[in-house]
C-alpha cells in the first residue's frame, strides 16, 4: 500500500508541475501589456496588489521588453526569473 501511495503522490506532483508551468489556460504567454488582473495574478509571486501596479504602470508606459516589469514596485529579479517563460509584451 505504501508503494501505491508514493506513486499517487508522484503523479500529483507531476500534474501540479505541469499546471504551474503551463501558461494561462494553454493560450500561450501572458501579454503583460494587455492581460487582465486575474491573468496577471496567475504569475508566481504576483497577487492582487502587484497585478494592479502592473496595470497602472502599463497605462502610463507600455512595456517594451519583459525585463521592464522590474520597474513595477514589488517586482524584482526573482519574480521576473520565475515568470520569464510565461510572459511577453506582444501577442504571440
Amino acid at each position: 500500500m505504501k508503494t501505491r501511495s508514493k506513486k499517487i503522490a508522484a503523479i500529483l506532483v507531476c500534474m501540479l508541475a505541469v499546471f504551474y508551468m503551463t501558461p494561462v489556460m494553454g493560450q500561450g504567454k501572458i501579454n503583460i501589456n494587455t492581460a487582465s488582473k486575474e491573468q496577471l495574478m496567475t504569475m508566481k509571486g504576483v497577487g492582487e496588489a502587484i497585478a494592479q501596479r502592473i496595470i497602472e504602470y502599463r497605462e502610463a508606459t507600455p512595456f517594451q521588453t519583459i525585463e521592464d516589469i522590474v520597474n513595477v514596485k514589488g517586482i524584482g529579479a526573482k519574480i521576473l526569473e520565475a515568470n520569464k517563460h510565461l510572459i511577453s509584451v506582444t501577442d504571440e
